[in-house]
Order: structure tokens, then sequence, then C-alpha cells
């Protein structure tokens, strides 16, 4: 007797493609809101802080489109930018709100946030590289900034984005101890550090999202542009 060939129907059903998408969900979820829980209690150490900080998440984001970077590496720059200043958590509010200049011992405190925010963020799955991004945040682009006193494109390019960006945000922001710098005098000072400081790219495409949109970002938090530049 001759059988004919076997019948090949589809593979038996399996619940492993399905159990892995859930915990792939799962995940994410919980990363997601690992980074809403951080950025609220940002916000609850100091309100100045979360708008900061969501300020320079987009304008961060946008920078990073324009210089061409893949939708991960966005994703990180975005983190990185709204949680850069977790470490600040683990700097005393001595130091944090001193009203006037800070002593040798205060700098190095304070100096160390940046690492404390990357020993926090590393811990999270899926923010590896963003943390490296909060660590280097205030590296400079000729080496003498710090944690590692790294320079020009060995300092990732999340760093490079959010260093601009932040170091625009203090010095147009008013605070207790200071008031804040007139626009223009802060893109200038922007562009003058062009090359020592700062990535000159970043600097670049950043200045005319500051340029056009710093009225809308004082109304949106009911700041008036004659009060604050």
């Amino acid at each position: 007797m001759i059988l004919g060939p076997a019948h090949v129907g589809p593979p038996p059903f399996s619940w492993g493609p399905l159990r892995v998408q859930e915990l792939e969900e799962r995940i994410r979820s919980t990363r997601e809101a690992t980074i809403c829980a951080l950025n609220q209690m940002l916000d609850l150490k100091d309100l100045n802080t979360g708008v900061h900080s969501t300020r320079l998440a987009e304008w961060a984001v946008r920078v990073g489109q324009q210089l061409g970077l893949e939708e991960n590496a966005l994703a990180d720059v975005e983190v990185a930018a709204l949680l850069h200043d977790a470490g600040k958590v683990g700097v005393p509010d001595a130091i944090l709100k001193k009203p006037g200049p800070l002593d040798p011992d205060e700098w190095r405190v304070m100096r160390m946030h940046p690492e404390f925010s990357w020993a926090v963020l590393r811990l999270v799955p899926g923010l590896e590289r963003a943390s490296l991004y909060a660590l280097h945040h205030h590296e400079k682009w000729n080496g003498s900034g710090y944690p590692s006193g790294l320079a020009g494109e060995d300092i990732p390019i999340g760093s490079r984005i959010v260093s601009v960006i932040d170091a625009f945000d203090a010095m147009v922001a008013s605070r207790p101890y200071k008031a804040g710098l007139p626009l223009e005098e802060a893109l200038h000072r922007l562009r003058r550090d062009c090359g020592t400081h700062f990535d000159r790219a970043v600097v670049e495409n950043f200045i005319p999202i500051a340029s056009a949109e710093m009225p809308s970002v004082f109304a949106a938090t009911g700041v008036s542009r004659e009060t604050e530049i």
C-alpha cells in the first residue's frame, strides 16, 4: 500500500509570542511610569524644575530630529533632557537654594549630581543610554567639563544637546538669587561659547527654536516677556 504525502497543516497554536509581547508591554509601561514618577519627584522637590525639564525635553527632541538622530536615540535624548537633574535630589537644599555663590566644598557636592542621576537612571531597564546622556551633560567641547573631562565628539550627542538647552534655560530663567538674562544676551553667549563649551551644530539648530518660542513659553507659564527677559 502506498501512502500519500502527510497532510501539513498550520503549526499548533502557541501562547509563546503573545506572552513575550505581553511582557514587553509591561516593561514598557513600567519604564514610562518610572519616568513620570521621577519627574514628579523633581516637581515636588522644586516646582520650577518640572516646567524646566518638560520644556527642555521638547526642545531637545526637536534639535535631535534636525540633527538626524534615529527614533531610539530621540527617545533617550527626551528622557535625559527630562531627568538629567534627577541627581539633585541627592544634593542638600542648603546648597541647591543657597542665595549666594557656592564655596569650593559646596561646588564639589553640586558637581556630583550628574553621577547621582546616572546611578538612578541606569537601574531602569531601557534607560542605559539615557543615563549616560545625563551623566555627561556638563561636559564641555574643549574637555574642561565634568565629571569625565570628555571633549568634542567623545561627548555623547545626547549630552551635547542637553548641555546647550540646559545652559540656555539657566541663563534666561530668573531665580531668587539672580535675574534672568535678556534673550539676545543668552543667545550671544551660546554663540560665543561654540567650540569651547558647546557643539556648534547643536547651537545652530537650537537658536531658531529659542528665538521663535520664548514668548509662548513665558505666556504658558504666566510670566510676561518683559518681566522675565
